[in-house]
């Protein structure tokens, strides 16, 4: 039986992520996703297109219909530095679970415990106290273009650093 070749896992910022409004062709066949930070796995989630599936939740974070998107919300813009995940359940790295969609995101969920996932997840990791939980009142972002905007100056002083150095 012969096997495409290995997909390639995108690993990209949320600050990064919010400059790109469409989804490059290489990840539209990302299945799996999550979002995560240097130490902690907040959410996995699948979708067909989980490029569109983490803006759904962004956008869905400002009508409360995302505890994820949410949480990002909430802990803006230290969360510009949180990192999403984009993954093929059809990789090598879910051959044990057979490649299956589902199987692939149980596993993920066993494996990572994160903080958001309840379903399939029988020890979810503790929020860390240096983040504020979903439900914070507090001052946030008004609108998704707001962070956009924010993500895409972050982008280019960063650039800019990078120039210099």
């Amino acid at each position: 039986m012969s096997r495409e070749p290995d997909y390639q896992d995108v690993a990209i910022s949320i600050g990064k992520l919010l400059t790109i409004e469409q989804c490059p062709t290489e990840w539209q066949r990302c299945d799996l996703y999550l979002f995560r930070d240097d130490v902690v796995v907040f959410y996995v989630g699948q979708s067909h297109n989980a490029f569109d599936r983490v803006w759904a939740h962004l956008y869905g974070g400002f009508k409360g219909r995302s505890v994820v998107g949410r949480f990002v919300l909430c802990n803006w813009p230290r969360s510009m530095r949180f990192v999403v995940e984009l993954m093929h359940s059809q990789s090598a790295r879910f051959d044990p679970v057979g490649n299956d969609l589902d199987a692939a995101e149980r596993y993920l969920i066993e494996q990572l415990s994160p903080c958001f996932n309840e379903a399939l997840n029988s020890r979810p990791t503790p929020l860390p106290g240096r983040y504020s939980p979903p439900s914070a009142k507090g001052r946030r972002p008004k609108s998704i273009k707001r962070m956009m905007h924010d993500a895409a100056r972050a982008c280019q002083l960063e650039d800019n650093r990078k120039q210099w150095t």
